[in-house]
C-alpha cells in the first residue's frame, strides 16, 4: 500500500498500468490527447507487482481487474469506466486542467 500511495503522491497524474492491457493504453491515450502527461506505472516491469495489485484492489472495494488505477493529484479517479464517466460529463477536462502540458486559450 506504501509503494502506490508514495507513487500517487510524487507524480501528478498517474496510471498504475499492464503493458498488455487495451484498457490501459486507451485511458493513456485519452490523457494524452487532453494535453496531460501521465506518469504510466507499468506493473509487469515491477517485481513488487503482486503487492501493489492487492493495494489496489483494497482501494477499489471491488473484484474488478485493479488496472488502469489513475490517480490525480494523489486522488485514485479509479478505473476505465470511471475515468470515461468523468470524461463524457466534461469534469475530467477539469480536473486534469492544472497539468496540461499545453495550455488552452
Amino acid at each position: 500500500m506504501e509503494k502506490v500511495k508514495r507513487l500517487a503522491a510524487e507524480n501528478e497524474v498517474l496510471v498504475i498500468s499492464k503493458s498488455s492491457c487495451c484498457l490501459c493504453y486507451a485511458v493513456v491515450v485519452l490523457l494524452r490527447d487532453l494535453g496531460v502527461c501521465p506518469m504510466v506505472y507499468e506493473l509487469d516491469h515491477d517485481p513488487e507487482a503482486r503487492d501493489v495489485e492487492k493495494a489496489l484492489v483494497r482501494l477499489h472495494v471491488c473484484h474488478a481487474p485493479p488496472v488502469p488505477a489513475v490517480f490525480i493529484a494523489g486522488e485514485l479517479i479509479g478505473s476505465t469506466n470511471e475515468v470515461m464517466s468523468l470524461h463524457l460529463s466534461g469534469e475530467l477536462n477539469r480536473m486534469l486542467k492544472p497539468y496540461k502540458v499545453v495550455q488552452e486559450n
